[in-house]
């Protein structure tokens, strides 16, 4: 490794020259500003960092020994938390005090798209997803029930394409009288959208759902409408085939899509050096400064990819108004508990990754912040950064206080930086009010997330007895009071129109019928959004903020009774562990593929996140937090010998030779048998076999020591 010395500190020369040449020059920070409170963010709260890591092994220890030796019963447990510090007592009322925040985030409610910011084209189309085609998405998806066949355009399908874009239309902006089904015209008279029908000229039922237009008045093409705040545009040419079965010629119906979309720097990238983590600063900094670009071959064509721009359209009034043609992007830093060689301390230390993190990626959203305000990300001035496994009040007042150092070293105005923080540990849920109340001044969303959260549950309660299986955990009594505590509590502390709660994954990324079916749930539930891959999920998931006014389900839930801890507090265990031969196999079946498959590409290969066919072959979204839960399941099953090593052994040795056929003929792809022996089929078991041992049952330990292994193999680690 070759290093520069910078006062106390050692930069890796890649790192180093990154942040000269390309990070500070046009944001008004000298380089030994940034070097110098890189040290002080260093000094100040690394020991923080370390007594609140030693705090949760602590915690975990105590509650391991008290299951030896207690028999459960939720109220003595709860008394034992209280007595322990896991559960801390919450305060007088207050309301969050945030402000500055945009409206994608406050006030309109809309899918949100998380991406691995290390890929910059998964970056620039997550970016760029604003704006969805419903007629692409419905008819090149499984949306309406069958995925399309291949070959020339099916005149059946569009049709029926056609006709559930216009009785959507009819529920979400429809007309005063009679259907946008039967539409002659689109005309704008007055101010207002006139549509011609056989009976004559009508109105919208609400006229104010009219937004504007582009081209003649007597011939507007495309018409903007807005409902619940999201855009629709109805795109009018009847001499095109697509919209010829309708008088009107509507040939396309485009939706905002992607409100928001986090750019990832944690679970689904695979950065474990210097090397790794500029691509990761240098892609953020391009969707900062607006000049991210990347070559995409796509249909027999090559083109460059950049970020769209915005759209300037005639507003009712005549004059002009602007659309964002982008998400608005917020960055999620890593967790707390790493640390990275990109950067030693005067000891010859790694440092602390996420302190890493949160000065360069703040540094780098600082170019955004001083560009015109028609090209802005923040139009309202704000940084979003998404921060994810912290457990407890205490880590979150860390985290605020680092950020107010991180903006004094940057020279930016106090709570600039907007933080976004994850429900995915247990102890974080069952102390929300005041995870909440540490961070009143910054916070900007909350968000549930299944696999992180049913990993620390497993975890936290492994000594307790042995889990029921995935396909039963979403029914459990614990997981449905996390997700509504999570609403009702950030209701409770002011979120109403100025954060967002949040609800996580949809990971079938292949089964668009069943999203559209099923995700209608996270409106209903008061989130302002979900998370959703990948650009087609979100245009179909936005369709779900037209039918549910989110600002008024959320003052409905309000008033709602709220679960209790002890509810929370409710361990999943099997009530009956005597399964059969086949039970044990099969639920060992269902989680070593995720395993397997996600690992092999991550150790290899780098990827971070990956499409990964489960034992079925529907192919789910997997990354560290989907790794955790599988891990943590069977490591848990084998704890309470459900199951055996040698019976795991046997599982992963067969799951993996079904990965390995699974992507047979991949040009990257290194099969993981017949012998077995190669690095990343040893993490996959390390995750399982040592998971009762793992800090939180985390992932990243095992993930990134076996990463720079295989690098080191291939000669590429800095």
């Amino acid at each position: 490794m070759s290093y520069i010395v910078v006062g106390d500190l050692r930069v890796d020369e890649a790192l180093y020259w990154f942040v000269v040449d390309e990070l500070l020059p046009g944001s008004g920070i000298e380089p030994d500003a940034l070097w110098t409170g890189l040290a002080s963010l260093i000094d100040e709260f690394s020991l923080r960092n370390a007594v609140s890591l030693e705090k949760r092994e602590w915690l975990q220890a105590q509650i391991d020994a008290w299951h030896h030796s207690h028999a459960f019963d939720v109220v003595t447990y709860r008394r034992f938390l209280e007595d322990i510090g896991y559960l801390v007592s919450s305060s007088e009322p207050f309301e969050i005090t945030t402000s500055g925040v945009d409206p994608e985030i406050s006030t309109v409610a809309g899918p949100q798209l998380v991406v691995p910011v290390m890929n910059e084209r998964y970056a620039l189309n997550a970016a760029n997803a604003r704006w969805g085609s419903l007629y692409d998405t419905l008819y090149g998806t499984d949306a309406l029930g069958s995925a399309p066949e291949l070959g020339p355009y099916d005149a059946e399908r569009g049709a029926q394409v056609l006709e559930w874009v216009r009785h959507f239309l009819d529920d979400v902006v429809r007309v005063e009288i009679g259907s946008h089904v039967h539409a002659k015209r689109y005309e704008v008279v007055d101010g207002g959208l006139v549509v011609q029908l056989e009976g004559g000229a009508r109105l919208l039922h609400h006229p104010s759902q009219f937004a504007g237009y582009l081209g003649e008045p007597a011939n507007p093409s495309p018409v903007f409408l807005r409902n619940h705040g999201l855009h629709i545009e109805l795109v009018i040419d009847p001499k095109d085939p697509v919209g010829q079965p309708y008088e009107a010629g509507v040939n396309d119906v485009v939706i905002e899509s992607a409100l928001t979309s986090v750019m990832d720097c944690e679970d689904s990238v695979a950065a474990v050096d210097a090397t790794d983590k500029v691509v990761v600063y240098r892609n953020w900094l391009g969707l900062m400064k607006g000049d991210l670009s990347t070559q995409v071959a796509k249909g027999g064509r090559t083109f460059i990819r950049r970020l769209a721009d915005d759209r300037m359209i005639v507003g009712p009034d005549d004059n002009p108004a602007q659309l964002s043609g982008r998400a608005l992007m917020l960055v999620r830093n890593v967790g707390h508990l790493m640390t990275t060689s990109s950067v030693l301390d005067r000891d010859g230390q790694g440092i602390l990754e996420v302190m890493l993190d949160a000065l360069l990626t703040v540094a780098a959203a600082a170019h955004d912040l001083n560009r015109s305000e028609d090209a802005k990300n923040s139009r309202h001035g704000s940084v979003y950064v998404v921060k994810p496994k912290m457990h407890a009040p205490d880590e979150v007042a860390s985290a605020n206080d680092v950020f107010g150092a991180v903006e004094r070293v940057l020279g930016l105005a106090p709570l600039t930086v907007k933080i976004g923080l994850m429900d995915e540990e247990r102890r974080t849920t069952l102390n929300l009010t005041e995870w909440i109340r540490a961070a009143r001044g910054r916070i900007a969303f909350i968000n549930t997330g299944f696999p992180d959260r049913t990993g620390d549950e497993i975890h936290t309660s492994m000594r307790a007895g042995p889990m029921v299986r995935k396909a039963e955990m979403r029914s459990q009594t614990w997981l449905k009071a996390h997700e509504d505590s999570n609403v009702d509590v950030g209701l409770a502390s002011g979120f109403r129109g100025r954060a967002q709660p949040g609800k996580g994954m949809w990971a079938a990324t292949d089964l668009m019928h069943d999203k559209l079916r099923e995700k209608i749930a996270d409106p209903i539930a008061g989130a302002n959004c979900a998370w959703v891959p990948p650009p087609a999920a979100a245009t179909l998931h936005a369709t779900h903020y037209h039918r549910v006014n989110v600002q008024e389900r959320q003052a409905e839930l309000k008033e709602r009774d709220r679960y209790s801890i002890e509810e929370l507090l409710t361990i999943p265990i099997v009530t009956d562990a005597d399964w059969s031969d086949e039970e044990r196999r099969e639920a060992l079946e269902i989680n070593a593929p995720g395993i397997l498959g996600y690992v092999v590409r991550r150790i290899d290969q780098g990827v971070g996140c990956s499409k990964v066919p489960d034992i079925h072959n529907v192919a789910l979204m997997e990354d560290r937090a989907t790794c955790r839960i599988s891990s943590q399941h069977i490591a848990n099953w084998l704890y309470h010998g459900i199951v055996n090593q040698k019976s795991v052994v046997a599982a992963m040795r067969r799951m993996a030779a079904v990965v390995d056929s699974q992507n047979a003929g991949g040009p990257l792809y290194s099969d993981m048998g017949p012998k077995f022996d190669g690095v990343a089929f040893a993490a996959a078991c390390d995750l399982v076999f040592d998971g009762v041992r793992q800090p939180s049952g985390y992932t990243e330990p095992i993930l990134h020591a076996c990463r720079v292994q295989r690098k080191l193999e291939n000669g590429a680690t800095t």
